[in-house]
């Protein structure tokens, strides 16, 4: 099958996470035997800030994923054409809801592609107005990436054929590293969160490190003067945007990481956690969570990682973890094994693969069970 994979960019993380998913998603399409394309929006905020930070970033892209795809369109951009040629259409939310609208018509008039619209956003809750506004009636499917996403399409009847879609790591980049030396005791990867987490992340992140002494590495992008200077009084290195082909390196060179998660995941869709969490388990490294409920019990609390209620909790565990060797090797260890047991981006290709069956051989009305 043709895959034709509409995301506002494949060759640019900087702040869009999406990307990681997408790419362990083409990888593991192309090594079945399908086709698989990405489209993304010409002169994308992601992939300006990307460039103007890192100028080569374009060609190591192509360098560290040379068997991916990825063209980029501009207003006078023949998407008909292109979706003539698809399978299986998937459209992340972040797409202009004109765009939007216009591939749902293609597919009214007659396209022979299954049409997806994927949601791996919290706008479903932060910017309702946003998501209800969007012309989905002509999708055959929707992938949202948590089953309280998907409840929330349903009840607001956005969409019909919901499916829960978690996101997931890519093995074949995201695994230990155990010839790397682990010279320094902390590493938090990911970005300042706009409000969203900027208050916990003082609190289980900033002010443990600092009351620990320990050494500790950020990196990130979209820090305020206010939170850098609060990272270089803890002691915290900001290191800046690091491409995620670089991340598995730098698990390795590190004991401990941390996983904070934004306010609307944890307030508003619980049993999401962010995609870096996958992915640190996955390069076999020790982490400490701050609260989220597992609602779905992707996890093992306690044994694949643990969690901190408070930033006195973060602060007692980090000393635990960082002075205790056979408790850190085996968080490791059971953390790895969960990922490579059911949170691989094979696991979701089959998911997606079985859900596809489903629809083909289903009437096209109604709303089905979610494949989980």
């Amino acid at each position: 099958m043709r895959f034709l994979f509409y995301t506002h960019s494949l060759v640019s993380d900087w702040n869009h996470g999406n990307a990681h998913f997408l790419r362990g998603v083409m990888r593991e399409l192309i090594a079945r035997g399908h086709e698989a394309v990405a489209l993304e929006t010409e002169n994308g905020w992601s992939r300006t800030n990307m460039v103007a930070e890192d100028p080569e970033a374009v060609a190591r892209f192509q360098a560290d994923f040379p068997f991916l795809t990825s063209r980029s369109y501009g207003a006078d951009f023949d998407h008909e054409a292109e979706l003539s040629q698809a399978d299986v259409v998937i459209v992340h939310e972040w797409t202009d809801p004109a765009l939007v609208e216009f591939i749902g018509k293609v597919k009214r008039r007659g396209g022979r592609f299954t049409l997806i619209f994927h949601d791996t956003h919290h706008r479903a809750v932060s910017e309702e107005a946003a998501i209800s506004s969007l012309k989905l009636e002509d999708y055959d499917l929707v992938l949202a990436f948590g089953e309280a996403l998907r409840e929330r399409y349903l009840r607001q009847g956005w969409g019909r054929n919901v499916h829960t879609w978690h996101e997931a790591a890519d093995i074949a980049l995201f695994k230990p590293l155990p010839g790397i030396e682990r010279d320094t005791d902390l590493i938090w990867i990911g970005n300042w969160g706009d409000g969203e987490r900027s208050a916990e992340l003082m609190e289980f992140l900033i002010e443990p490190v600092k009351r620990l002494g320990i050494s500790a590495n950020l990196h990130g992008v979209r820090y305020p003067d206010h939170a850098l200077k609060a990272l270089c009084e803890a002691g915290i290195a900001y290191r800046g945007w690091l491409p995620n082909a670089r991340v598995p390196e730098a698990f390795a060179r590190h004991r401990v990481t941390v996983h904070v998660p934004r306010r609307p995941y944890v307030e508003s869709l619980p049993g999401i956690p962010t995609i870096r969490m996958f992915e640190a388990l996955a390069c076999g490294i020790p982490l400490i969570s701050a609260p989220w409920d597992d609602a779905e019990g992707l996890f093992r609390p306690r044994q694949d990682f643990l969690f901190a209620m408070n930033g006195g909790e973060m602060q007692m565990l980090l000393r635990e973890v960082l002075n205790d060797p056979d408790l850190a090797s085996t968080l490791a260890a059971n953390g790895l094994e969960t990922i490579r047991r059911h949170h691989t981006c094979a696991h979701r290709v089959e998911q997606l693969l079985t859900i596809l069956a489903r629809t083909r051989l289903e009437p096209q009305t109604g709303q089905r069970e979610s494949v989980q």
